[in-house]
């Protein structure tokens, strides 16, 4: 496993944006964005393979947030524009260290993970 910590969260108005950023403690195979809302499950939102494949995303923050990285610095962001309130949940950065895939979008298939950051959107 490696460590990541996460940072960048806030308070922001609807509309506005953050970015995220995520720091591991050493390299990866793939790095991702999950997010838990009050009273929901932990959902997919972002990640990015470093060996190949393009970033992908979920349906509900595409065209509005963007994972990018430098794998060689262990280091992944999230951009996150037009924020809306239900954007609002703790953001949790994760990392694979192997796959047999460039695209999962299972939580199950990260095996680190951040402590997490807020993410409050008011409306």
């Amino acid at each position: 496993q490696v460590q990541l910590a996460e940072s960048g969260g806030g308070l922001v108005q609807a509309g506005g944006s953050l970015r995220l950023s995520c720091a591991a403690s050493g390299r990866t195979f793939s790095m991702g964005w999950f997010r838990r809302a009050p009273g929901k499950d932990r959902e997919f939102v972002a990640a990015i393979t470093w060996s190949g494949g393009s970033p992908y995303y979920a349906d509900s923050v595409k065209g509005r947030f963007t994972i990018s990285g430098d794998n060689a610095k262990n280091t992944m962001y999230l951009q996150m524009n037009s924020l809306k309130p239900e954007d609002t949940a703790v953001y949790f950065c994760a990392a694979r260290l192997s796959g047999r895939y460039y695209y999962t979008k299972s939580p199950v298939d990260f095996g680190s993970w951040g402590q997490g950051t807020q993410v409050t959107v008011s409306s």
